[in-house]
């Protein structure tokens, strides 16, 4: 792997905002470009950035809405020097985990561009193994009893030292896929198979991980940006609760009512694994609370799926504060408004699909929609959300479940 030309001098901060498409704007290249990364796309756009999407796929969300757009194998890592050489953007963000990770390191060695938050926080985030011996091992964080196997043998014999239940995840994967909760011997088999399915770059290595009995689950969004010191500052979003199936989020809500002990050792936990990761953006910290206990689950080095609510709850939405901290600009964490998110799902097998009843969703009171314009439908496939806010958090759960309901997705 190899950048062959001279790159040319990384902006600095405070950073001099440019005009897109002309010599001086600031460029951003956006790794991943789907509904997470178009929000970003659009966050960066409304301050005067020039945007350029890329993803595995044509007509991406966020290749709809940037300046320019390019379909990449990013895990190639010959494909993604050879882009991020053709457009010479000053950040390179990573929206996604399914990247050529060594790609970036050799990015951000040679000064070609600022990865954000860091190569090392990619590449160890990418792979479970790496982010869960961070946190356990050199933290000292609490987490789930946990073991890493590469064959179905090893698995067996995790098993019998962590016990059931148990959850098996691919060490490389994201939003739930190849995760299965086994809860006897019988399914293993099952699981494993599962797991080397779901993998996005099949390692055949996973983890298993001893159940963690909590009461509920957290996602505490952490953002590290530049602050009135001139140095980098940590700041937190009010918790944000969730509901998983298969390990993929159907609804999310913010604030998540939780003990001050609680609150207090979440941010703990965040702001040490955050640290320890480095750099500037957002980072979704995901965190299992039993009582006033908190144990470390994982983390994503930019916005998270279930921070979809902070469209509507915060002053700046979780999109709208990874771009300021990416451009070394103030943020501001506060929460306005209780909210909720609720999932739309594709549900079917199909291109180019439509939406009914849309009108419908949006005569629900304080309910917005985003309809992702993802150019093919799976039934779990997520196409858009609906996000509701209100008086009180069980009310605006109740009324995005209500508007996800009325969209019905028509082939």
């Amino acid at each position: 792997m190899q950048l062959d030309s001279t790159p040319s001098p990384l902006p600095t901060l405070p950073l001099r905002f440019g005009t897109p498409l002309t010599e001086n704007s600031i460029r951003v290249m956006m790794l991943g470009s789907g509904e997470l990364g178009k929000e970003v796309v659009i966050a960066l756009q409304r301050l005067g950035v020039e945007v350029i999407a890329v993803d595995r796929y044509p007509d991406a969300p966020g290749h709809q809405v940037a300046h320019r757009a390019h379909t990449v194998d990013m895990t190639d890592p010959e494909a993604l020097l050879a882009v991020i050489e053709l457009e010479k953007p000053h950040f390179v963000v990573p929206e996604i985990e399914a990247i050529a990770t060594d790609a970036l390191a050799l990015v951000e060695e040679r000064g070609a561009a600022v990865v954000i938050p860091t190569a090392r926080a990619t590449q160890l985030t990418m792979n479970r193994e790496g982010i869960r011996r961070l946190a356990a091992e050199e933290l000292g964080l609490p987490t789930s009893p946990y073991a890493f196997a590469d064959s179905l043998a090893e698995v067996q014999a995790a098993t019998d030292r962590i016990g059931f239940p148990c959850v098996i995840k691919p060490v490389m994967s994201s939003s739930g896929k190849g995760q299965s909760t086994v809860r006897s011997a019988e399914d293993l088999d099952a699981a494993w198979d599962y797991a080397m399915a779901g993998g996005r770059v099949n390692h055949g290595r996973v983890i298993v991980e001893g159940f963690v009995d909590f009461d509920y689950e957290i996602t505490q969004l952490t953002v590290r940006a530049v602050g009135e010191s001139g140095q980098v500052e940590t700041s937190f979003c009010e918790p944000i609760g969730h509901l998983q199936e298969a390990g993929d989020y159907i609804e999310s809500w913010q604030p998540q009512q939780m003990s001050a002990v609680a609150l207090a050792s979440a941010r703990d936990v965040a702001e040490k694994v955050t640290t320890a990761l480095g750099g500037r953006g957002i980072f979704g910290v995901e965190l299992f609370v039993k009582g006033d206990d908190v144990f470390f689950s994982e983390v994503s080095p930019r916005p998270h799926d279930t921070g979809l609510v902070t469209l509507r709850t915060q002053r700046l939405s979780e999109f709208e504060l990874h771009a300021r901290a990416i451009l070394g600009l103030p943020v501001d964490t506060t929460l306005t408004v209780p909210g909720a998110s609720a999932v739309i799902y594709g549900g079917m097998e199909a291109k180019g699909i439509g939406f009914d009843g849309v009108a419908e969703a949006l005569s629900v009171p304080e309910t917005d929609l985003r309809l992702f314009g993802k150019p093919e439908s799976f039934t779990r496939r997520r196409m858009g959300v609906a996000v509701s806010t209100a008086a009180d958090v069980p009310t605006a759960r109740a009324r995005a479940r209500e508007a996800a309901s009325k969209v019905r997705p028509v082939g």
